[in-house]
């Protein structure tokens, strides 16, 4: 099979694979949902690239000398239904790219990226890829087991905490956070988020 070297050469509308996705060598960044491709919007704006500088750095030193790691974007994320086999799983057909996500089981970790659901994900909205964010990932991230799941959206300075509900499979609103308010994760009650210093201009 000859390589894949320019993004042209992929069908539109065909189904590909993790085996597939780790041998393609063009420049465009890609995303796979449930064997689909996405193209993923082109370099963040500085809006976007300071609130992701500054919410990796926030926690990258509170995991410090803790279990769980964080690791921001370009980051391959190999996301399974929990709802079904492991052997059903073999062929993983979703690979994602978070703006941050935090990972606490250290197996889940490779030389590729991460394999399974991070515990806590982080999306910083632009206005190019909001419908992908809020509507597909908010999909695959529940399905497939992510615990905690934050929408940042920087023009209206404002975030939307999401906790899955194990009984129901769906995430739950949990608070949304806006003007001077303290964001503070569900699943690590200890750390705070500043929101006034995360949307500081400059």
């Amino acid at each position: 099979m000859p390589a894949i070297t320019d993004i042209s050469q992929l069908d539109p509308n065909g189904n590909y694979s993790y085996a597939d996705y780790v041998t393609w060598q063009f420049d465009e960044t890609v995303e796979l949902f449930k064997g689909k491709i996405s193209l993923m919007c082109p370099g963040p704006n500085v809006k976007h690239q300071r609130h992701s500088v500054y919410l990796s750095s926030h926690l990258f030193f509170y995991f410090q000398n803790k279990p769980c790691q964080v690791f921001a974007a370009p980051f391959d994320v190999c996301l399974y239904d929990r709802k079904k086999s492991l052997l059903a799983n073999i062929e993983v057909t979703t690979v994602v790219q978070p703006d941050i996500c935090v990972i606490c089981d250290p197996n889940k970790l490779d030389e590729q990226g991460c394999n399974g659901a991070p515990d806590w994900i982080i999306e910083i909205l632009s206005k190019g890829n909001s419908q992908r964010e809020v509507k597909i990932k908010h999909a695959l991230y529940a399905e497939s087991g992510v615990k905690e799941y934050w929408l940042v959206f920087p023009y209206e300075e404002v975030i939307s905490q999401f906790v899955l509900n194990d009984e129901t499979g769906q995430y739950q609103l949990a608070n949304s956070y806006a003007g001077d308010d303290v964001a503070t994760p569900y699943l690590f009650p200890d750390l705070a988020i500043d929101l006034t210093s995360l949307f500081k201009e400059g």
